[in-house]
């Protein structure tokens, strides 16, 4: 059973997808072997109109420049070409052939190949799919329609060979399992169970990815189960590890323990948490396992300052950039100051209410709540109409002239509240109108520090 007319339609009737079909129709005349594969076959066989359109081809890199002067080739050594109509970017692969001999780092090098050995070398059925959108039909040698259907995440041919051959096929079958609410076939599940300690050969950089990509899908505390279930985490993220069965002071929290807090703040996210936001939730309570005591109560003294150090030692060790971490890290240890915004003074709140990451920890907060049962956002209410009646009140300053990060690089600062006081000092100079650009902002700043 192929591909629905009327779904089809939908998406040539889009601009994406007229200009899906403009390379495909070009491609093909050309005499190459042309289709639209993978994600957005998959979309279009769940009834969903595909964000992008992903197009695979026999044609090599030098013969879709020639087709389609305007490109960027950044990817060319891989086979892959983003060709560029109007303001759209397809991204146009040539077919490929497996690396039988991958370390599961990457590839040794790129072959290129036939339609046929390209769906060979995927990952899991549901990703093997090819769509011709001129004759309409559906290449899907190893069932991937039928397994769609099932929701069932089976990988293609011997599991542990699949692993072996890109050992980031762990993360990314357990990603595929939560964007799909799917189930794992037999095989698929005990080889990725085998085949853990494969995590340890990827780079930090390439976990990461995955990582954000599962945060901002769909069912994220569901990826992040699999991969306590299948021993991925224990050696990916010990930090994370931990907080399974750390107990919590059960008058406050009915969830359960820490990593039960953890996770129904996953499946609290909201679409306007960004990633970065998102990372903070996944880690802030990660030092409650090392802070955990007992005193009239289950207590985790500073335990939002330890967190926050575990969490820069797991993001080094994902190759995080500097200046995303210091942000994350920051987030997280500021986490718990709710109950001291409403009291302070104007000044201070100033320092605070105009932070450029002020936003973001409030979305910490909302998070935090969300993720505890019961749930009380009395203090975030408070906290949000103070917010708001102080800016209503105290107009935003000037447009910042240098940023936060731009301070600790000149200065020589780690994140932190003097970051914010300078930033301060200097929106105070703007309004006076002793600062009108950045290089005298600069020059204010070099006699901040000097002073």
């Amino acid at each position: 059973m192929s591909i629905a007319k009327e779904i089809t339609d939908r998406t040539l009737a889009t601009k994406r997808g007229e200009g899906g079909y403009q390379i495909v129709e070009a491609l093909n005349d050309g005499g190459f072997d042309t289709w639209w594969v993978g994600g957005t076959v998959r979309d279009m066989l769940l009834g969903l109109t595909p964000e992008d359109i992903d197009i695979g081809t026999s044609a090599q890199p030098s013969d879709v420049k020639r087709f389609f002067p305007r490109y960027d080739a950044t990817g060319e050594e891989f086979g892959s070409v983003i060709v560029k109509l109007g303001k759209r970017r397809y991204e146009v692969t040539t077919f490929r052939e497996d690396d039988e001999v991958s370390d599961g780092r990457h590839p040794q090098a790129v072959a290129f190949g036939s339609r046929e050995a390209d769906a060979k070398r995927r990952d899991i059925t549901v990703n093997a799919l090819y769509w011709n959108p001129i004759s309409r039909e559906l290449y899907d040698p190893f069932g991937g329609e039928g397994d769609l259907k099932e929701r069932l995440i089976r990988f293609i041919g011997e599991p542990g060979i699949r692993i072996k051959h890109d050992a980031l096929r762990l993360l990314r079958v357990v990603r595929f399992r939560a964007l799909l609410s799917g189930q794992y076939e037999p095989e698929t599940y005990r080889a990725l169970h085998e085949n853990a300690a494969m995590i340890d050969v990827l780079s930090g950089e390439r976990r990461l990815r995955e990582m954000d990509r599962m945060l901002l899908g769909p069912h994220p505390d569901r990826a992040f189960e699999d991969l306590w279930e299948l021993d991925i985490i224990e050696r990916m993220l010990p930090e994370l590890q931990v907080c399974k069965g750390v107990a919590q002071p059960a008058d406050y929290h009915h969830e359960g323990d820490v990593w039960d807090h953890t996770m129904q703040i996953l499946r609290s996210f909201k679409e306007e948490h960004g990633p970065d936001v998102r990372l903070a939730a996944l880690f802030h309570d990660c030092g409650k396992a090392e802070t955990f005591a007992r005193a009239e109560r289950i207590r985790f003294d500073e335990h939002a300052a330890v967190s926050a150090r575990l969490c820069v030692a797991a993001l080094d060790r994902l190759q995080c950039p500097r200046k995303r971490r210091d942000k994350i890290s920051w987030l997280i240890e500021h986490h718990m100051m709710m109950g001291a915004f409403t009291g302070m003074p104007a000044q201070r709140k100033a320092h605070w209410y105009y932070h450029p990451w002020f936003c973001e920890l409030l979305d910490l907060m909302w998070l935090d709540i969300a993720g505890t049962d019961p749930q009380d956002y009395t203090l975030y209410g408070e906290i949000l109409r103070d917010y708001n009646a102080f800016l209503d009140a105290h107009p935003r300053p000037p447009r910042q002239l240098i940023s936060g990060d731009e301070v600790m690089e000149l200065l020589g600062l780690t994140p932190g509240e003097r970051v914010g006081e300078i930033l301060q000092l200097l929106a105070d100079a703007q309004a006076r109108g002793e600062v009108t650009k950045k290089s005298e902002a600069r020059e204010y700043l070099q006699r901040i520090a000097g002073a």
